[in-house]
């Protein structure tokens, strides 16, 4: 079987996360099957890197470009694969081999007040709906992403297979105390911090998370600081303005990207981890979190309940007091905390990139498999078709 993945996307923040487990857990599991990577060129050496069963391809395409929906046919046609994953919604409609695509999520469809414009609307609810119409199967990794794909498009329900996202084992490591000592000197850590990772985003609701963090610190937390891991603040203006607003300069930390080993500490030293996002379509940053030990405090909305079980506090992502209340509860009250720390990781050890990636590479086999018994039949095979 030769299985083609469209790996482009393989540094980005939340995609790149998936494909890089993707990969490297087939890597592990199958030597016989045959993996092409798409490629950028600076990518070109990853295959080596996997195995021998890896080989990679130059896809010079920019991502979401006119290019793509060229090329990417082009390169699979050339390559003949019994299969083509594409781990984003964009499914060129020129690809005519049997595919699998990966929805996340629909951020797109129900925020589109966070597109840059009319167009950029138009072109992502076109390529889903021709991704979800066009591929013998959708991947999606929740079951609430799978509510919103079958709300937004006409497509059966079996067509849809939810395999959760999981967390890299290092978040499950204790590091060493040099390791620790090292992060809390380097970033002058000596004060309880709430912890924030993720995108600088809209939807991701930092604005709010400011106002709460700034109505937090009246009080017995005045000493508390509040850390923000991700893009640069650049990123979205209004989060700027609000530190200004509220004159927490010396008080909200934003350090940009991390390497992976000194965000699992910074993890561990953060007295709670805060997520108040408007909508994820999983959302791993609080399960990296809870497997580091760190109690959560999360959104009651799509699927962060779903994730985080009943591992962390859930409160209304649009009401600043309910986050402030949420936060407080954690920092205040050590008994809460404690049992957050060993209910979120007893609930994190229930996701697995073993287990996901196991159940994406049957759903590999199941279409493959199908297209070969239509084959060996002398069946005329029938590609999905647009209506």
């Amino acid at each position: 079987m030769r299985v083609a993945i469209d790996a482009r996307k393989l540094h980005d923040f939340g995609i790149g996360t998936y494909i890089r487990n993707l990969l490297r857990h087939l890597a592990r599991t199958d030597q016989n099957t045959e993996f092409v990577l798409l490629c950028g060129e600076a990518d070109l050496g990853v295959a080596a890197q996997l195995g021998p069963n890896f080989r990679a391809v130059l896809e010079p395409s920019p991502n979401y470009s006119l290019r793509e929906q060229v090329h990417v046919p082009w390169v699979l046609r050339r390559e003949r694969p019994n299969v083509y994953h594409a781990p984003h919604y964009v499914l060129p409609a020129g690809v005519r081999c049997p595919s699998v695509v990966t929805i996340h999520d629909c951020i797109h469809l129900m925020f589109p007040q966070y597109l840059p414009n009319r167009v950029a609307y138009a072109y992502a609810r076109a390529q889903m709906w021709s991704a979800a119409r066009r591929s013998n199967c959708i991947l999606t990794v929740s079951e609430a992403s799978k509510r919103d794909i079958l709300h937004l498009f006409n497509v059966a329900p079996e067509k849809i297979v939810v395999v959760y996202n999981a967390i890299d084992s290092h978040f499950s490591v204790t590091p060493s105390e040099e390791a620790v000592a090292r992060v809390r000197e380097r970033y002058q850590l000596d004060h309880r911090f709430v912890l924030y990772v993720g995108n600088i985003k809209p939807h991701k609701n930092l604005v709010r998370l400011i106002e709460a963090f700034d109505e937090l610190r009246r009080g017995e937390l005045e000493d508390l600081k509040l850390l923000i891991i991700g893009d640069q603040i650049s990123k979205l203006p209004a989060l700027r303005r609000a530190v200004h607003r509220h004159k927490l300069h010396k008080h909200v930390r934003f350090l940009g990207y991390l390497a992976d080993d000194q965000l699992a500490i910074l993890y561990r030293l953060a007295s709670v981890f805060a997520f108040p996002s408007l909508y994820e379509g999983f959302g791993l940053p609080p399960l990296e979190a809870m497997a580091s030990g760190t109690p959560v405090v999360t959104s009651n909305v799509s699927s962060l309940p779903e994730v985080v079980g009943g591992a962390a506090v859930l409160v209304d992502p649009y009401d600043v007091d309910a986050i402030v209340d949420g936060l407080r509860r954690v920092l205040t009250n050590p008994t809460l905390a404690a049992e957050m720390r060993q209910k979120g990781i007893a609930r994190a050890r229930e996701f697995s990139w073993e287990r996901s990636v196991a159940k994406t590479w049957a759903v590999y086999q199941q279409i493959a498999g199908s297209r070969a018994n239509a084959e060996d039949k002398g069946e005329r095979v029938r590609e999905p078709v647009s209506r």
